[in-house]
């Protein structure tokens, strides 16, 4: 499987651009701020086509660029619980974030609605770009945080003890989780989530977050602190 990573110019956001293989459809995931750019150059270089952006929560670090990387003619899919979100994501910034956003980029920032949106659900198939994509509602970080999850594993990683990926975005990080202190955050339901959701997943699952470095499922089973006596 063709997966390209993309760090966002703020917040350390990682945007995927993910296809069976080069010169096939794919999928963006999480296109966060700045990143536009750079996502045309990979999908030029390695002669792909957007099927489908797919947002793991509504967060502005996760979904600033959406709306120039859809261009228009692509759709962006995200929880019905997060749809909202996508109305109007800076509105949700408090002025200070606002602010340094502003002040970093040196220009005030701006927002459009994709013109295409898609609300997904819990335990939806998704056949997009030649992939199977199943997605897990896993709330906690926001309401509408979700998994998605994609036979396979990205070339170049030893395929002995994996078979599958796990784009996890503020769900589960390496050693850690998302904060569950904003707006929308629940701690109680993000316990759920990793009890129901993150740990019923085999050890065989590479996790792909949404900041941070890759992990595997068994890695965080065994020294997450945050999974521990779930």
């Amino acid at each position: 499987m063709f997966v390209r990573s993309i760090v966002a110019d703020a917040f350390g956001t990682n945007c995927y651009v993910v296809a069976p293989e080069a010169g096939e459809e794919c999928l963006i995931v999480d296109p966060g701020v700045g990143v536009s750019e750079r996502v045309a150059e990979v999908l030029a270089e390695h002669r792909l086509r957007p099927a489908a952006v797919l947002l793991t929560h509504g967060h502005l670090d996760h979904v600033y660029s959406v709306t120039p990387v859809c261009a228009g003619t692509t759709a962006a899919y995200i929880h019905s619980q997060d749809r909202y979100r996508l109305e109007d994501p800076l509105s949700l910034l408090g002025p200070g974030l606002r602010a340094a956003l502003e002040q970093q980029f040196g220009r005030s920032v701006r927002w459009a609605e994709p013109e295409q949106v898609v609300e997904i659900t819990d335990r939806q198939t998704l056949e997009l770009a030649g992939m199977r994509v199943e997605v897990a509602h896993a709330p906690g970080h926001t309401e509408g945080s979700v998994l998605f999850s994609v036979p396979g594993l990205p070339e170049g990683i030893p395929a002995a003890d994996l078979d599958r990926t796990v784009l996890s975005g503020d769900v589960l990080f390496a050693g850690s989780i998302g904060r569950t202190d904003l707006p929308g955050g629940d701690h109680a339901a993000m316990e759920r989530s990793l009890r129901d959701v993150v740990l019923p997943l085999a050890d065989s699952t590479l996790v792909l977050p949404g900041h941070g470095p890759a992990t595997t499922i068994a890695q965080e089973r065994r020294t997450n602190p945050y999974l521990q006596g779930l």
